[in-house]
């Protein structure tokens, strides 16, 4: 058996995350990150845009409108600024950053306050509540977020990165949350998705100020090392503080959603009879106590025995202490009121049908900006023939698509960029690899496949022979 040594292992391994050859200069990216801290002129304009679409997004439940204006948005540049600040010991940034934060905060509250004043549409809907209730997973999205953030900015290659941690930190629904709640007087609304953006923004910060040390970036200020441990002891502090609240929201939506669950078993398993059926049941928790309530329908069974049975069954199913409520009604009336369980029932199919409404939205949606994206290639050869006719001649025709590509071995699919192109007259090896630099820029899409539709193809071009 071949001996294998740890310490080249571990120099391999590490190897992998070696950023040596991959980062920018600090100046450079530093020169990136205080450029997007100032919220002035065009900046705040750009800000205020991006609020109005993602209100109105919120407003008309849109997925794909709120995700366009999350990438509008420049409200990451104070947010990666103050991490970068506390990073380095740039005391005036800090202060810069977190005046620009909190100007950016006002201005995107009042503007969302503002739009839902006079909006006629008043009714919250999902993508409103679902930023209401912050959990510890927010704590996590907003800190891998940041940390994808300052690697693409710190970075040579940036790709999609900075939109993506742009949508999926969601900075700008939380505020347009805060205005709405603000503008109809809801508390819970205003105060649920303040403490959503405070996670997001403290995170953000704390993931740039980690993967700046990760970087080794030079610290600015080295005259009051003390002032500089204060400051990082305060984020810290506040880091954790912010979590701690995020972390007990996420074990009472646990508890529900376990008492939920065993409730749904405890129903379909236990209220079994001949004659009688479950016509509804509604599991609450409120405060930490669950109250289960079960109608049935049918053949009358005596309710003092049936309660007894069943709420001695309760611990079996991980119930135990919880409140139940049985109410019976046979189908001639007597005491079950017909009314309010038709009522409860088509409440009921109300919030499914809204709910695969909403689904089939999302679906739309995408399909739209899938469609969008290939309207876009398809147009863009006839867009950058004229140009390539004058800069490159041997081309004769060119087309702009997209394909879906399957791995022989591992049956995964990606997408794939292609460009057809008809040779005129064949292309050398020097002007087909600027053909292609041409075609990533022009096109802003990288990478790019070409394929060659002529005989010729401009690798293969003839060379001249010298005599």
């Amino acid at each position: 058996m071949k001996h294998i040594d740890f310490a080249t292992f571990k120099t391999k391994l590490f190897g992998y995350f070696d950023l040596t050859d991959f980062l920018i200069p600090q100046e450079e990216a530093e020169e990136a990150i205080r450029e997007g801290v100032s919220f002035r002129g065009i900046n705040i304009l750009i800000l205020i845009v991006a609020i109005f679409i993602a209100s109105l997004g919120l407003n008309v439940n849109s997925t794909a409108v709120i995700i366009g204006a999350m990438l509008i948005s420049p409200l990451m540049g104070p947010i990666i600024g103050l991490g970068l600040a506390v990073g380095i010991h740039d005391f005036d940034l800090m202060k810069r950053s977190f005046r620009n934060l909190f100007m950016a905060t006002v201005f995107s509250v009042a503007t969302s306050c503002l739009f839902f004043l006079v909006s006629p549409v008043s009714e919250s809907h999902s993508e409103l509540l679902a930023r209401t209730s912050p959990t510890i997973y927010d704590v996590f999205i907003g800190f891998f977020g940041g940390a994808a953030g300052i690697l693409a900015i710190g970075s040579k290659v940036k790709g999609n990165v900075i939109p993506g941690v742009a949508i999926a930190t969601a900075l700008m629904p939380p505020l347009c949350t805060v205005g709405y709640g603000l503008a109809n007087l809801q508390p819970s609304y205003f105060f649920g998705a303040l403490y959503l953006f405070f996670i997001n923004s403290v995170f953000i910060a704390c993931a740039t100020t980690v993967g700046v040390k990760l970087m080794k970036y030079h610290v600015k200020d080295f005259s009051n090392p003390g002032r500089a441990k204060k400051v990082r002891d305060i984020v810290y502090t506040i880091a954790i503080l912010t979590m701690i609240p995020a972390a007990f929201m996420t074990y009472s939506m646990y508890r529900e959603s376990t008492f939920i669950s065993n409730c749904n078993k405890f129903v379909d398993k236990e209220f079994v009879f001949d004659g009688t059926q479950v016509l509804n049941y509604k599991p609450v928790m409120k405060k930490g106590e669950g109250t289960l309530t079960v109608t049935l329908v049918g053949k009358m069974i005596p309710q003092d025995s049936l309660l007894l049975a069943m709420t001695d069954k309760l611990p079996s199913y991980h119930l135990a202490g919880t409140r139940l409520n049985i109410v019976q009604g046979d189908t001639g009336g007597g005491s079950f009121d017909v009314r309010q369980a038709t009522s409860s029932m088509l409440r009921d199919m109300y919030q499914v049908t809204q709910a695969t409404i909403s689904r089939q939205q999302d679906v739309i949606d995408s399909l739209k900006v899938e469609n969008a994206l290939i309207s876009r290639n398809d147009s863009m050869g006839a867009i950058i023939a004229p140009e390539i006719k004058v800069l490159f001649p041997q081309v004769k025709d060119i087309a702009v698509t997209r394909g879906i590509v399957s791995d022989i071995d591992t049956h995964r699919l990606d997408t794939l960029n292609l460009v057809l192109v008809n040779y005129a007259t064949p292309m050398g090896a020097a002007q087909s690899r600027k053909f292609k630099e041409y075609l990533e820029a022009r096109l802003d899409t990288r990478p790019i496949t070409i394929v060659a539709s002529s005989a010729v193809h401009p690798e293969t071009a003839p060379k001249t022979q010298k005599k």
